[in-house]
């Protein structure tokens, strides 16, 4: 008998499964934050710009975003205010805790918006009001779009299909980050 695990809370998706769900979750927003960052640069700067801390097309905060908004508030979703909200509010302190973490500990600043348009109640360089509002925002696209979409797709799928899926999205996305550490 398989153990069920009721992240999702109106089914009961085996462990497997759901990490599976999850490695997809993780991939899907770590591609569309590189997406609303190469749009959100190319107004502010005026030219492309590769955005990112991996060689690949998904940014890893983005991608750890995702996954803790499905931790933290999936089951909520009748509720879309209080997904909002927590969202905002768990997002935000990610962005902060990691843009500090890795500036004062490690000497990396990979984004600062003291140097950027639309950054009302900057903090520090590490977050806004402009990011913390995109990031609640997409939180509603991930839960009451994107997460019923995969779920749906996931569930046409063979067991096997989307583990080969995951585990080879999951070992891209891993090699990647840490290709990248080792060569910068």
């Amino acid at each position: 008998m398989k153990t069920k695990l009721r992240l999702f809370g109106d089914e009961n998706l085996d462990i497997r499964a759901t990490i599976y769900i999850l490695v997809l979750i993780g991939a899907f927003c770590g591609f569309l934050g590189f997406v609303y960052e190469t749009i959100f640069y190319r107004i502010d700067l005026g030219y492309f710009v590769k955005r990112g801390s991996t060689f690949g097309f998904w940014i890893p905060i983005y991608a750890v975003g995702g996954i803790l908004v499905t931790l933290f508030t999936y089951r909520l979703r009748k509720h879309p205010f209080i997904v909002f909200f927590t969202n905002s509010i768990v997002t935000g302190i990610l962005e902060y805790a990691t843009g500090y973490y890795l500036y004062e500990y490690k000497g990396i600043r990979l984004w600062d918006y003291n140097t950027e348009i639309w950054n009302f109640g900057n903090i520090n360089g590490y977050i806004c009001f402009r990011s913390i509002l995109c990031f609640g925002l997409s939180s509603l696209f991930l839960v009451y779009l994107i997460i019923p979409c995969l779920k749906k797709i996931t569930e046409n799928l063979k067991d096997k299909v989307l583990c080969v899926i995951s585990i080879t999205l999951g070992l891209l996305f891993l090699i990647d980050v840490i290709t990248y550490m080792i060569l910068n």
